[in-house]
């Protein structure tokens, strides 16, 4: 059987939109010789829909989208992700389901059966999970259909203890010819290998071809990388589909022959994958929301210079403009570093001091202030002024501002709510500082993009003369290995040092992270690129008192 893969860029509850792109890849792919054609998770509503699924119109509204597309669905079946309707009056009011798409008809429709509801997931909030996963009967064939989490049932990760049913066995049992996956699993770095584990180990266990059809492209913070995988019998991959964007691929499946049909879809991988995720993530913000161009503040620093890179790779060099919003206590180096950066990348660059602002903001305040030293609360009103700046310029000319800080800065709230942390994306919140450097040096790899004085040079807020990061953060490696363990890897403090850490630094980063949980609650949404970011996948409370 010859299988179209359909790895198409949705839009969340643009019905009328993923409906047209549906049929049209649909019918691209027929005519490249397709017997059935398969598309991602929720292709009807895009992935995830949220509480989307609570309007009252929502749901039907996607049902009568699927019936649309079934009615042009010919000879050629298509295997379709959408959300329906419970008609049982017990449980859970939807299933996240497949049609099986026919002759002008739905023939038949597979649901899922493990609902993830871990770091960014929420499924079990809306859907009900399938009794059995499906087996579809085509031309003599026996096609198991399973759907995303319900291949994650595997010994090998830790969330195979979630679920007590394991849907690849069940289908095993029955013995199906060619087994599908329609899926959207969004990206992270390193994901790439466990899911090609578990689809060669699926296909093993059922001994069949598996055919993995994934989703592409940015919703919200979570990024979708497309690199959908046909697999053999034995587990060997035959096929892969296109990295961070969109391709329609044939398979056939009765090939026999040791040849492998990848192209040149190699996994993407390393500073290469996070740059290519990044980039797909804000161009889809931006483009989804309705936004052509971006503003950004460039400080000189290494952070704005990476947002830039990233920007300008997203949008194009004449769709980006750089703002340098220099004090009285900016350096000259961090001025210049700003303008070679906008000259190597061809941006718009415009200079607006913000000497006199801040001047007049600490004459109306010093009657107030009489009697206090200075401290952060001067310091943080330079950042302020830029955020009110910059707003004003994304408010006048409809740009998506986008913010610069880095995942070690928000950890530890280093960085000023209401200044520096204003805008309409947070691009690198999900990237460490040590990231920060490994991507600008692999930016430079060729040439010299970002400045090599920005890359050198210590990092330095500049709110007060001579400042610098270190002054009050411990080395970056030592910060991003303590963040790892204690954000993504959920150690203690205890765990952390009886690894070998100091343990004052050990109490002051945490203390630090726990503080500061008031502050991201309020942040930009930020790109998601590991496997625990900040954001909708971690529910901390802004007001506890637990000490680990």
């Amino acid at each position: 059987m010859r299988i179209g893969l359909a790895q198409i860029n949705t839009i969340v509850g643009d019905l009328a939109g993923n409906r047209a792109k549906i049929l049209d890849a649909y019918r691209a792919l027929v005519a490249q010789g397709a017997e059935l054609v398969v598309f991602p998770e929720l292709a009807v509503t895009g992935y995830p829909p949220r509480d989307l699924l609570f309007k009252r119109s929502f749901v039907p509204d996607n049902e009568d989208s699927l019936n649309e597309i079934a009615v042009q669905i010919g000879a050629v079946p298509a295997l379709v992700g959408f959300v329906e309707t419970n008609p049982s009056a017990e449980g859970r009011r939807f299933f996240n389901a497949a049609a099986f798409c026919h002759n002008g008809e739905i023939t038949a429709i597979a649901r899922k059966s493990l609902l993830p509801s871990y770091d960014v997931f929420d499924e079990d909030r809306y859907f009900e999970p399938a009794d059995i996963p499906r087996i579809i009967h085509h031309n003599g064939l026996r096609i198991g259909v399973t759907i995303c989490e319900d291949l994650w049932k595997n010994p090998a990760i830790d969330t195979a203890r979630l679920y007590r049913t394991n849907p690849v066995a069940t289908l095993a049992a029955q013995n199906p010819d060619i087994a599908i996956n329609l899926s959207a699993s969004p990206w992270h770095y390193n994901k790439g290998c466990v899911r090609e584990q578990l689809v060669t180990d699926a296909a093993r266990a059922m001994r069949c071809p598996l055919v993995y059809v994934n989703a592409l492209g940015g919703n919200d913070e979570l990024i979708f990388d497309g690199q959908s995988l046909v697999v053999d019998a034995n587990g060997k991959i035959t096929a892969r589909c296109a990295a961070f964007a969109e391709e329609l691929k044939i398979v056939d499946l009765s090939n026999r022959t040791d040849q492998s049909d990848q192209s040149d879809n190699a996994p993407c991988s390393g500073e290469a994958g996070i740059h290519r995720a990044l980039v797909l993530g804000l161009r889809d913000y931006a483009q989804k929301s309705g936004f052509k161009r971006a503003h950004i503040a460039l400080s000189g620093g290494i952070d704005s210079a990476l947002v830039a890179v990233i920007a300008v790779g997203a949008l194009g060099a004449e769709n980006v403009t750089g703002i340098s919003l220099p004090s009285e206590i900016s350096s000259q180096h961090s001025r210049d570093d700003a303008r070679a950066l906008a000259q190597n990348l061809g941006i718009r660059f415009e200079t607006i001091s913000i000497a006199d602002a801040v001047g007049a903001c600490e004459t109306a305040l010093a009657p107030t202030f009489a009697g206090r030293p200075r401290d952060v609360a001067e310091e943080n009103i330079q950042a302020r002024i830029r955020g009110v700046l910059m707003m004003a310029l994304s408010n006048k000319f409809g740009s998506l501002l986008l913010t610069t800080g880095n995942k070690s800065e928000i950890a530890v709230g280093y960085c000023t709510l209401y200044g520096d942390m204003c805008g309409g994306l947070a691009v690198i919140s999900d990237v460490l500082k040590t990231q920060v450097y490994a991507l600008s040096r692999w930016i430079n790899r060729d040439r010299e993009i970002i400045p090599q004085n920005t890359i050198d040079k210590i990092p330095s807020a500049e709110l007060r003369p001579g400042q610098a990061d270190q002054d009050s953060l411990p080395p970056y490696e030592i910060l991003d290995a303590l963040i790892q363990g204690y954000v993504e890897e959920g150690e203690s403090r205890r765990e952390l040092i009886a690894r070998g850490f100091d343990a004052a630094v050990v109490n002051d980063i945490i203390r630090k992270i726990d503080l500061n949980e008031y502050k991201r609650k309020q942040a930009a949404p930020g790109l998601k690129i590991t496997p625990l970011a900040f954001g909708t996948g971690r529910r901390i409370p802004i007001v506890q008192k637990y000490v680990s």
